[in-house]
């Protein structure tokens, strides 16, 4: 026991000279979460609770163009900047200057092909009752209606412009099922006015929606940037153990420090065993600093704060087991590696890879069926699902063991490559 005590301090002492390993360990995460968690977030405001500015150039003078106006500013995601006149070319100056990001032109035919479009299907649809009743033909007319046109800015993203897409598709029905709508009215009562309350009844009264997360805890989960940034940067920073810990084995493989150790009175297995405890020791301080930023400097910063999971124990061990994880994939580059840079150069590029088709970078869902397979191959993947289990998910250490077994799977083998390397090596 004093020997490994002593193998613990030395490493200890050697870690904290390392300032570049230390700032990759810490500063780096930190700055990652903060920054991505607070773009994040931003996206999120934009699209659930921001209003996007919108040019109109209306050429239309109908009623029905001024109905599409109200309903889209009504709707509360568009802030409504008329154009005078209807002019096009001032629509794609403000566009250009950044003015807004969208603009929508309504042709001057819009409040006339919208009735003719209402009478057309009114007709169809009382084309029995008509047809026996007055001899009438109510055969189908075709409609060619002008389309609207709507001008984007070319930064914004396919994402936003789908959305704006389907917001606009929305009002557009909207407006056209009330024409519809009055029109049937007239054609049953004869009465061309119809009543408010009837309209309103008919064209709002759906049937609601209720959202709510899938949780295997008692409490409800709540879903924003920081639950889900957080857990994973985590994981990037206790991965990032590769490159002071690898380096760390590089030096005391060159310096002949191994060599020395075999004459003395101990084994290389204790030196070994002391660098994954300090490295493990590292990776929790890790998530207690990057969680802590979190729960408490976070909601300072104006971002919402994290959650921690109701299972403390469970979230301690999975802690424990990819910061074991990290230690191992470190301790198995830098016995591979033969010079610093080899350590340092694999490591973080590796890393980044795993990040990469793991889940961190891109989520998992969005990846390609091809990746699917490929992404169970990352230590990190799994290691983040075992976070999101607990944080997302809301469940306790027995619903993520199934994500916590391939962990130590991974760390086996990882512990086996480094065992065999050493053997080849003659390091023991």
């Amino acid at each position: 026991m004093a020997k490994l005590w002593a193998s613990i301090k030395k490493d200890w002492r050697i870690l904290i000279r390392d300032r570049v390993g230390l700032a990759l360990m810490f500063i780096m995460p930190i700055v990652l979460a903060i920054v991505i968690a607070s773009v994040q977030n931003s996206t999120f405001e934009l699209v659930n609770n921001k209003k996007i500015p919108l040019l109109i150039a209306n050429k239309d003078t109908g009623a029905a163009s001024k109905e599409l106006e109200a309903a889209l500013e009504k709707g509360g995601m568009f802030v409504i900047k008329k154009i005078p006149a209807g002019d096009d070319a001032l629509v794609k100056t403000g566009i250009e200057k950044k003015e807004a990001l969208v603009g929508l032109v309504i042709p001057n035919n819009y409040t006339h092909e919208v009735m003719l479009k209402a009478e057309n299907v009114s007709e169809q649809a009382l084309q029995g009752v008509l047809a026996t009743s007055t001899g009438i033909d109510t055969s189908a007319k075709e409609n060619t209606a002008t389309p609207l046109t709507l001008y984007y800015h070319p930064v914004l993203q396919n994402s936003f412009r789908q959305g704006i897409d389907e917001a606009l598709s929305s009002v557009l029905q909207i407006v056209q099922s009330k024409y519809i709508v009055r029109q049937l009215y007239s054609g049953i009562n004869d009465d061309a006015t119809i009543p408010v309350n009837l309209e309103q009844q008919i064209l709002t009264n759906q049937t609601p929606v209720r959202q709510l997360p899938v949780s295997k805890g008692s409490t409800a989960v709540v879903l924003n940037a920081t639950q889900h940034n957080i857990p994973a940067w985590t994981v990037f920073a206790m991965f990032f153990i590769v490159i002071s810990l690898g380096s760390s084995i590089v030096r005391e493989k060159t310096s002949g420090s191994f060599l020395r150790l075999k004459t003395m009175p101990t084994s290389l297995a204790v030196s070994f065993v002391a660098k994954q405890i300090t490295y493990v020791l590292i990776t929790i301080l890790q998530a207690i600093v990057i969680f802590g930023i979190g729960k408490w400097l976070f909601p300072k910063m104006g971002l919402p704060a994290l959650n921690f999971p109701e299972d403390k124990l469970g979230l301690l061990f999975v802690i424990l087991i990819c910061g074991w994880c990290a230690a191992s994939f470190a301790m198995c580059i830098g016995i591979l590696s033969k010079t610093q840079e080899q350590s340092n150069g694999v490591g973080a590029i590796s890393i980044v890879l795993f990040a990469a088709i793991g889940g961190l970078l891109v989520p998992s869902f969005a990846m390609p069926e091809s990746f699917q397979s490929i992404m169970k191959f990352s230590p990190l993947h799994w290691c983040l699902e075992a976070f999101y289990g607990l944080f997302l998910e809301g469940g306790r250490l027995k619903d993520v063991y199934f994500r916590v077994i391939p962990i130590l799977g991974i760390i086996v083998v990882f512990q086996m490559i480094a065992w065999v390397s050493m053997r080849r090596q003659r390091l023991i």
